[in-house]
């Protein structure tokens, strides 16, 4: 399963959870978004680099990321 990091009111963060839909369509991929801003250490840690979107094996990569990025990274 990939996490994608980010808040509302993130236009990349937004993007990104777009471009997420678009490789599940692709390909059977689980993921999930999750807020950072209800998370202080969460904020300290990705709150000037959001989107991240990290692996089940907790490799992350930082925007901007590909289709392809994705997939690699699910897989």
């Amino acid at each position: 399963m990939l996490t994608l990091f980010g808040t509302q009111g993130c236009h990349l963060c937004d993007d990104a959870e777009a471009m997420l839909a678009c490789a599940a369509t692709a390909r059977a991929i689980e993921w999930r978004y999750v807020d950072i801003a209800l998370d202080p250490a969460l904020v300290e840690r990705y709150g000037t680099r959001i989107p991240v979107l990290a692996g089940a094996d907790g490799q992350e990569i930082g925007w901007p990321f590909s289709l392809l990025d994705i997939l690699r990274l699910a897989s």
